[in-house]
């Protein structure tokens, strides 16, 4: 499989305090990018990175939001109000975070999160939720404020993290198959597009691979009437609705915790390995801060935790020249502004698209990362721990309503541990 020419120039390190130790806070390496600097470095591949992101975040992720909340007996205007949130921190953070440290930092919402409150909303108000929503986002920020999220992460081997990642990453390779099974119209010519353009140089350069099975893929849903909008009727524009916390210690004991987990280790610990494989130096701290704020910011609208993920910083670090990717960023910050604010109607318009071509989009675009994963993972050492990882979090383990990943990384790292000091003494 092709790679991206990289251009050499490293991303800057992060300052040194006097101490020799990294300042809690991140500091930026560089100058903030002003609109200039992006308009520069923009190009074709950082685009087609941003919009395939926004595109994967607008589909699948949002149908489970909708069917958790659905299912959960919340308003329509609850759930416009709750898609509306979280595109606006999503956009709002990835913004802030891209430009200031001109890296591709994609902040999007818990989708994990997202799943554990389909059991809790069958026995606990909304409001009760909320008040969960707003004291696992403080509780958030408050341990990216101690340093302590930086130093868990520094504890564990990238390889067991890695192996983490491949776990999560790798239903996003069977779904090419799937979707080339079930829909071989739609996405039979999308990976045949991926495959000739990877294949041949020349046109590889004319059209970059990932943004060919774009234009393909829409292409192919056009002319095969697949597109399904059921109605144009109904509201445009978001209207949030604000929901009245309710502090009950049934949900905060539920809840507060495994969401806290799900952000800071699951979540911004797949979003940070893959950042760190794609050649980044993702400010940790400081990134933990900004989820926690903004997951206060989404509990106003009704709505999960926000946090850096894994998904989409693969897809915004999925090809260009490493310097330049931040601006993919750029580009998903910004539609994602605008889905906040058309939130109900282009909802609508994502749902109408058919699945496979979702599917097929985003597993092909994942496909560098998910091999990043396993070379990170399985490569050199760590790698019994690493086996272990990977395998308890395919499995689906999912004990005290915490996700699956969690438990790989714990028992994997312990495993690793017992049975692999040579590695660790070495490390």
């Amino acid at each position: 499989m092709p790679t991206d020419q990289q251009t050499p120039t490293a991303t800057p390190a992060a300052p040194v305090a006097e101490n020799g130790s990294s300042p809690l806070l991140e500091r930026p390496g560089t100058r903030p990018a002003g609109p200039r600097r992006v308009l520069r470095d923009l190009g074709p591949q950082h685009v087609a990175n941003g919009v395939i992101g926004l595109i994967f975040a607008a589909s699948g992720p949002i149908a489970v939001t909708l069917a958790v909340g659905a299912a959960g007996g919340l308003t329509e205007g609850q759930l416009a109000s709750w898609v509306s949130g979280i595109f606006l921190s999503a956009g709002a953070a990835t913004l802030l975070m891209s430009l200031v440290y001109r890296q591709p930092l994609g902040f999007a919402w818990s989708i994990p999160g997202t799943v554990l409150l389909g059991p809790s909303l069958q026995h606990l108000s909304f409001p009760e939720v909320v008040g969960a929503f707003f004291t696992s986002g403080v509780l958030i920020l408050a341990l990216g404020a101690s340093g302590v999220v930086r130093r868990v992460m520094a504890a564990i081997p990238m390889p067991i993290v890695m192996a983490m990642v491949a776990a999560v990453f790798l239903r996003f390779g069977t779904d090419i198959v799937e979707s080339t099974r079930t829909n071989p119209v739609v996405a039979g010519p999308m990976v045949l597009a991926f495959l000739l353009l990877s294949a041949v140089p020349v046109l590889g350069r004319f059209l970059p691979p990932v943004l060919g099975t774009l234009v393909v893929g829409i292409a192919a849903v056009a002319l095969s009437g697949q597109f399904a909008l059921d109605s144009a009727d109904g509201p445009i524009l978001a209207a949030p609705v604000f929901t009245a916390p309710e502090f009950t210690w049934a949900a905060q004991l539920e809840l507060v915790v495994p969401l806290a987990i799900t952000v800071l280790i699951v979540q911004s610990g797949q979003g940070v390995a893959v950042l760190r494989a794609a050649g980044h130096r993702p400010p940790v701290n400081v990134s933990a801060i900004v989820s926690g704020a903004f997951s206060v910011l989404n509990a106003g609208f009704g709505a999960v935790s926000a946090c850096v993920t894994g998904p989409t910083n693969a897809l915004l670090t999925s090809s260009g020249e490493k310097h330049r990717q931040y601006t993919g960023a750029v580009v998903y910050g910004s539609i994602a502004l605008v889905f906040a604010l058309l939130a109900p109607a282009l909802t609508r318009f994502m749902l109408a698209t058919p699945e496979a071509f979702v599917l097929a989009l985003g597993g092909i675009a994942m496909l560098k990362a998910l091999q990043q994963a396993f070379v990170t993972a399985f490569a050199t050492t760590f790698t019994l721990g690493s086996l272990v990882t990977f395998v308890v979090t395919v499995s689906g383990l999912d004990l005290f309503n915490i996700h699956a990943a969690f438990w790989g990384i714990v028992i994997g790292y312990g495993v690793s541990r017992l049975l692999e000091r040579r590695d660790h003494a070495g490390a």
